[in-house]
């Protein structure tokens, strides 16, 4: 019984990652690499400063991943992918807007 789940889930892995490989799953997967960057990028920065800070490479990471993973949602036609990155990729680029406008401020206030 264990062997035959092995060898299903086996046969599922390659049919996901080997069988289909394609443009659009290569997009796909440089896409999570690119979101999942922000973590290690966040994690890096919150261990130099000795305390949680969330960096500007963190936005566009998020960006940038979350902009990538949308089209793959169109290009694959996934309703899911497509509403769940729509509305954080508006977010995303909201945030990036407040710590610009943000920084601005500081440099006008600093003069």
């Amino acid at each position: 019984m264990i062997i035959q789940i092995g060898q299903q889930l086996w046969d599922y892995l390659y049919d996901v990652f080997v069988a289909k490989f394609d443009f659009w799953l290569a997009f796909g997967l440089v896409a999570q690499l690119f979101f999942t960057a922000r973590f290690l990028v966040q994690w890096i920065s919150s261990e130099r400063a000795g305390m949680s800070v969330v960096p500007m490479a963190f936005w566009f990471c998020s960006m940038g991943g979350g902009i990538m993973t949308l089209i793959y949602g169109f290009a694959k036609r996934e309703p899911i992918i497509i509403l769940g990155q729509a509305l954080a990729t508006v977010i995303y680029i909201r945030n990036i807007m407040l710590i610009l406008k943000n920084r601005r401020r500081q440099s006008e206030t600093a003069r």
